[in-house]
């Protein structure tokens, strides 16, 4: 291949940062970036990890998303294309974290991606977010409330945002087939399946501006997203 050939299958080259490099959709997703010939980037707040995105193809970038500031992210993720947020507290967090990193954390991703110069940004948020139980000490309450509201805060944003809310989240092969919409009821999606959005999202640049739900269905995940009005 010439050089020039080279120059010019980079350009469509993208490089893509995950928060949350180390979770399960995250990992999914940088794995199919990689195939695809993107340079998919995983923050992690654990060194020790580096070596687990490695092998699907992704840079680490050791990155503490409640103890560091956004301006000291801007830095680290200079250059790069498209941000997705696919961190989380996880289940055996207590209420303090799911404010500090499933809120706070989309927040301070937003705030260095205006100081970094980067566009788009994708969030992978819940299904049923917004109906949480205003006042509950539950912890499911308390975390949809934080994804509510960090949905909210990204959507005030002058970025070219995508929020994805997807059902019950499995471990099954990825069928390539969904249903999203705004409300799409109860259902279930493969994890893989929404590491595929994710990536199509990114990729195709469709889906801007808009919010959805996603569970399994029978329209490829394409299609589904070209028909978004």
């Amino acid at each position: 291949m010439s050089s020039e050939s080279v120059e010019l299958a980079n350009a469509d080259r993208l490089r893509v940062a995950f928060a949350g490099g180390h979770g399960q959709i995250a990992l999914l997703a940088q794995r199919r970036l990689a195939v695809e010939g993107h340079q998919p980037l995983g923050m992690i707040r654990n060194a020790e990890q580096a070596d687990d995105l490695r092998a699907v193809g992704a840079e680490p970038i050791v990155f503490d998303l409640e103890n560091q500031t956004a301006a000291e992210l801007a830095e680290l993720i200079a250059g790069v294309d498209a941000l997705v947020f696919a961190a989380g507290a996880g289940p055996d967090s207590g209420p303090a974290r799911k404010m500090t990193v499933d809120r706070d954390g989309a927040v301070l991703l937003a705030d260095a991606a205006e100081l970094a110069g980067i566009r788009r940004y994708v969030v992978i948020s819940s299904m049923g977010a917004d109906d949480f139980v205003v006042g509950s000490d539950q912890i499911f309450q308390i975390y949809l409330r934080a994804k509510a509201e960090a949905d909210e805060l990204v959507r005030s944003r002058d970025l070219d945002w995508t929020i994805v809310r997807p059902g019950g989240l499995t471990d099954e092969p990825a069928t390539g087939g969904v249903q999203i919409s705004t409300h799409t009821g109860r259902g279930q999606i493969p994890r893989d399946d929404v590491a595929e959005l994710v990536v199509r999202l990114v990729v195709d640049g469709t889906g801007i501006g808009h919010q959805f739900e996603a569970i399994s269905g029978h329209t490829a995940i394409p299609a589904a997203l070209a028909a978004l009005p």
